[in-house]
Protein backbone atom coordinates (compact mmCIF):
# COMPACT_ATOMS: atom_id res chain seq x y z
CA UNK A 1 0.00 0.00 0.00
CA UNK A 2 1.37 3.43 -0.93
CA UNK A 3 1.64 6.14 1.68
CA UNK A 4 -1.10 8.20 -0.05
CA UNK A 5 -3.52 5.25 -0.06
CA UNK A 6 -5.80 4.83 2.91
CA UNK A 7 -7.90 1.75 3.41
CA UNK A 8 -11.66 2.52 3.54
CA UNK A 9 -11.87 1.03 7.03
CA UNK A 10 -9.16 3.37 8.29
CA UNK A 11 -11.00 6.33 6.72
CA UNK A 12 -14.15 5.34 8.56
CA UNK A 13 -12.30 4.81 11.82
CA UNK A 14 -10.70 8.24 11.47
CA UNK A 15 -14.15 9.79 10.92
CA UNK A 16 -15.45 7.82 13.91
CA UNK A 17 -12.62 9.25 16.01
CA UNK A 18 -13.36 12.76 14.76
CA UNK A 19 -17.02 12.22 15.59
CA UNK A 20 -16.25 10.99 19.10
CA UNK A 21 -13.77 13.81 19.77
CA UNK A 22 -15.59 16.76 18.18
CA UNK A 23 -19.31 16.04 17.69
CA UNK A 24 -20.36 17.64 20.99
CA UNK A 25 -18.24 20.70 20.35
CA UNK A 26 -19.58 21.07 16.77
CA UNK A 27 -23.17 20.66 17.86
CA UNK A 28 -22.67 23.33 20.55
CA UNK A 29 -21.08 25.67 18.00
CA UNK A 30 -24.04 25.18 15.64
CA UNK A 31 -26.54 25.58 18.51
CA UNK A 32 -25.04 28.98 19.30
CA UNK A 33 -25.28 29.98 15.62
CA UNK A 34 -28.84 28.72 15.13
CA UNK A 35 -30.38 29.28 18.52
CA UNK A 36 -31.88 25.79 18.77
CA UNK A 37 -30.60 22.33 19.50
CA UNK A 38 -32.76 20.41 17.00
CA UNK A 39 -31.45 22.11 13.85
CA UNK A 40 -27.95 22.09 15.33
CA UNK A 41 -28.12 18.32 15.79
CA UNK A 42 -29.30 17.85 12.20
CA UNK A 43 -26.58 20.08 10.76
CA UNK A 44 -23.86 18.46 12.89
CA UNK A 45 -25.00 15.09 11.56
CA UNK A 46 -24.96 16.49 7.98
CA UNK A 47 -21.40 17.72 8.56
CA UNK A 48 -20.17 14.26 9.49
CA UNK A 49 -22.14 12.67 6.65
CA UNK A 50 -20.41 15.01 4.21
CA UNK A 51 -17.08 14.13 5.79
CA UNK A 52 -17.86 10.43 5.31
CA UNK A 53 -18.79 11.03 1.66
CA UNK A 54 -15.54 12.90 0.97
CA UNK A 55 -12.42 10.88 0.32
CA UNK A 56 -9.62 12.19 2.49
CA UNK A 57 -6.17 11.12 1.25
CA UNK A 58 -4.37 12.36 4.36
CA UNK A 59 -4.97 13.04 8.02
CA UNK A 60 -6.80 16.19 8.99
CA UNK A 61 -4.31 18.37 10.83
CA UNK A 62 -6.78 20.85 12.35
CA UNK A 63 -10.03 18.94 12.82
CA UNK A 64 -12.08 21.75 14.37
CA UNK A 65 -11.13 24.21 11.64
CA UNK A 66 -11.92 21.58 9.01
CA UNK A 67 -15.27 20.66 10.59
CA UNK A 68 -16.14 24.34 11.03
CA UNK A 69 -15.52 24.95 7.32
CA UNK A 70 -17.79 22.09 6.30
CA UNK A 71 -20.44 23.16 8.82
CA UNK A 72 -20.32 26.77 7.60
CA UNK A 73 -21.02 25.62 4.03
CA UNK A 74 -23.90 23.47 5.24
CA UNK A 75 -25.16 26.37 7.35
CA UNK A 76 -25.18 28.72 4.33
CA UNK A 77 -27.19 26.15 2.37
CA UNK A 78 -29.56 25.73 5.32
CA UNK A 79 -30.18 29.49 5.53
CA UNK A 80 -30.83 29.61 1.78
CA UNK A 81 -33.33 26.75 2.07
CA UNK A 82 -35.04 28.50 4.97
CA UNK A 83 -35.36 31.74 2.97
CA UNK A 84 -36.74 29.82 0.00
CA UNK A 85 -39.29 28.06 2.20
CA UNK A 86 -40.34 31.35 3.82
CA UNK A 87 -40.84 32.98 0.42
CA UNK A 88 -42.91 30.02 -0.76
CA UNK A 89 -45.04 30.01 2.39
CA UNK A 90 -45.58 33.78 2.11
CA UNK A 91 -46.74 33.30 -1.48
CA UNK A 92 -49.12 30.56 -0.32
CA UNK A 93 -50.51 32.78 2.43
CA UNK A 94 -51.97 35.21 -0.10
CA UNK A 95 -53.75 32.46 -2.07
CA UNK A 96 -57.43 31.85 -1.41
CA UNK A 97 -57.82 28.72 0.70
CA UNK A 98 -59.55 26.85 -2.15
CA UNK A 99 -56.44 27.32 -4.35
CA UNK A 100 -53.88 26.36 -1.72
CA UNK A 101 -52.16 23.02 -2.38
CA UNK A 102 -52.49 20.11 0.03
CA UNK A 103 -49.78 19.48 2.63
CA UNK A 104 -48.36 16.64 0.50
CA UNK A 105 -48.31 18.83 -2.59
CA UNK A 106 -46.61 21.64 -0.63
CA UNK A 107 -43.87 19.23 0.43
CA UNK A 108 -43.33 18.10 -3.17
CA UNK A 109 -43.19 21.70 -4.34
CA UNK A 110 -40.68 22.62 -1.61
CA UNK A 111 -38.49 19.64 -2.48
CA UNK A 112 -38.59 20.65 -6.15
CA UNK A 113 -37.76 24.25 -5.28
CA UNK A 114 -34.75 23.05 -3.25
CA UNK A 115 -33.56 20.89 -6.15
CA UNK A 116 -33.93 23.74 -8.66
CA UNK A 117 -32.18 26.11 -6.27
CA UNK A 118 -29.28 23.66 -5.86
CA UNK A 119 -29.08 23.20 -9.63
CA UNK A 120 -28.95 26.97 -10.14
CA UNK A 121 -26.29 27.30 -7.44
CA UNK A 122 -24.19 24.73 -9.29
CA UNK A 123 -24.11 26.97 -12.37
CA UNK A 124 -21.45 29.64 -12.73
CA UNK A 125 -22.85 33.09 -11.85
CA UNK A 126 -23.00 34.32 -15.46
CA UNK A 127 -24.74 31.13 -16.63
CA UNK A 128 -27.22 31.33 -13.75
CA UNK A 129 -27.96 34.97 -14.52
CA UNK A 130 -28.45 34.26 -18.23
CA UNK A 131 -30.76 31.35 -17.46
CA UNK A 132 -32.85 33.40 -15.02
CA UNK A 133 -33.02 36.40 -17.37
CA UNK A 134 -34.43 34.10 -20.02
CA UNK A 135 -36.72 31.94 -17.93
CA UNK A 136 -37.94 34.41 -15.31
CA UNK A 137 -37.69 37.76 -17.08
CA UNK A 138 -38.50 36.39 -20.54
CA UNK A 139 -35.56 38.12 -22.20
CA UNK A 140 -34.43 37.08 -25.67
CA UNK A 141 -30.96 35.59 -26.04
CA UNK A 142 -29.70 38.60 -28.02
CA UNK A 143 -30.81 40.95 -25.23
CA UNK A 144 -29.18 38.74 -22.60
CA UNK A 145 -25.93 38.80 -24.58
CA UNK A 146 -25.99 42.61 -24.59
CA UNK A 147 -26.93 42.76 -20.91
CA UNK A 148 -24.11 40.42 -19.87
CA UNK A 149 -21.57 41.68 -22.39
CA UNK A 150 -21.03 38.23 -23.92
CA UNK A 151 -21.55 36.69 -27.34
CA UNK A 152 -24.79 35.07 -28.45
CA UNK A 153 -22.95 31.73 -28.64
CA UNK A 154 -21.95 32.11 -24.99
CA UNK A 155 -25.56 32.81 -23.99
CA UNK A 156 -26.68 29.69 -25.86
CA UNK A 157 -24.00 27.67 -24.04
CA UNK A 158 -25.21 29.09 -20.70
CA UNK A 159 -28.79 28.16 -21.57
CA UNK A 160 -27.73 24.61 -22.47
CA UNK A 161 -26.08 24.29 -19.08
CA UNK A 162 -29.26 25.45 -17.35
CA UNK A 163 -31.50 23.18 -19.38
CA UNK A 164 -29.19 20.20 -18.82
CA UNK A 165 -29.44 20.87 -15.11
CA UNK A 166 -33.24 20.94 -15.35
CA UNK A 167 -33.28 17.72 -17.35
CA UNK A 168 -31.06 16.05 -14.79
CA UNK A 169 -33.59 16.98 -12.11
CA UNK A 170 -36.35 15.34 -14.10
CA UNK A 171 -34.45 12.06 -14.51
Amino acid sequence: MHAAEIHPCSERSEVAALYADHHGWLQGWLRRKLGNAFDAADLAQDTFMRLLAARQPERIVQPRAYLTRIAQNILVNWYQRQALERAYLEALAVLPEAQAPSAEHRLLILETLHEVDAMLDALKPQARRAFLLSQIDGMKYEDIARELGVSLVTVKRYMQQGFRGCLALMA
